[in-house]
């Protein structure tokens, strides 16, 4: 009954709840990323949600489009503006996905979605992460979020699937406030973020 109905639910009100009290947070951090990203303060991309559907995640815009002198883009290091790395190391570039939540696109808890282009690349263990709604933070961001290899990501977002229930999800729930704190986790050494999966790594 909670993973199919109360879960939703919880989902919902602390949704709702949380854009109405982050809303000055909210304005703010849209403000200074509009001027730092030249009127482009968010960041939307298709990503494959439960059962492999796909939806468009919508996050602040912390990387600006600086590109090189071949037309490609710069690294995410060197995209990576001052206030975008303030925002995501206070993980409040989560904040919009709070609407994505509200949509029934997430969880507040769960595998974090990934790019569709992932898809073909999993094992058929690793593709039960999809049994469920992605999620703002899940057991494998409590649990190393950036600074852990894809395979034990993998791992943790398996058993995750496996063993949800409330006690676990109040035990991520209340781990990441920790983790957020401390700003543990955020990328792998010497990334802004994290390398592509490629399927062996």
């Amino acid at each position: 009954m909670y993973k199919n109905f109360i879960k939703r639910l919880i989902d919902f009100t602390a949704a709702l709840l949380g854009l109405l009290i982050l809303s000055p947070v909210f304005i703010i951090v849209t403000i200074g990323l509009y001027f730092a990203n030249q009127g482009k303060p968010f960041f939307f991309q298709r990503r494959p949600g439960k059962d492999e559907r796909i939806f468009s995640i919508i996050k602040f815009k912390t990387m600006n489009d600086k590109k090189d002198g071949s037309g490609n883009l710069l690294s995410d290091a060197e995209r990576l503006t001052p206030i975008g790395a303030f925002v995501r190391k206070t993980s409040l570039d989560e904040i919009p996905q709070l609407i994505n939540i509200l949509k029934g696109d997430m969880s507040l808890i769960g595998p974090r979605p990934l790019l569709p282009q992932y898809l073909p690349l999993y094992t058929e263990t690793q593709k039960k992460r999809h049994l469920v709604r992605p999620g703002i933070t899940g057991w494998a961001q409590v649990n190393g979020r950036n600074a852990i290899s894809w395979t034990k990501k993998f791992e943790l977002d398996v058993w995750y699937v496996d063993h949800l229930s409330f006690v676990t999800d109040l035990k991520v729930f209340f781990t990441t406030f920790k983790k957020v704190f401390k700003s543990e986790g955020i990328s792998q050494e010497g990334q802004a973020t994290m390398e592509a999966f490629n399927g062996n790594n």
